[in-house]
């Protein structure tokens, strides 16, 4: 699995008490994306994605998007590395 890409992330908006969490992670868990995603105390959205570089495209699009609810002001990503074994997608408290 050497095409495996893993990225940091931060979402600024209105990403907390939307349901936020929950729209990332039935995104990533449909796309075949692993990681996780939790609420920050400044009222950002920190995540780690973990998927092929078409999969991350695809949720990063969708992120971006947002829906009715969710509003995503910025969102920035940043290499990291692969987490082996990782097998789902939390959200983390």
């Amino acid at each position: 699995m050497a095409d495996l890409m893993r990225y940091a992330g931060k979402a600024e908006g209105r990403v907390q008490g939307v349901g936020f969490r929950m729209f990332v992670q039935q995104h990533a868990i449909d796309l075949g994306v692993t990681g996780w995603v939790r609420n920050m105390e400044d009222g950002t959205v920190d995540m780690e994605l973990q998927g092929t570089q078409d999969k991350i495209d695809a949720l990063e699009a969708v992120i971006r998007e947002g829906n009715y609810f969710i509003h995503v002001a910025a969102f920035s990503l940043e290499a990291i590395p692969v987490v082996t074994d990782e097998t789902s997608f939390k959200i983390r408290y």
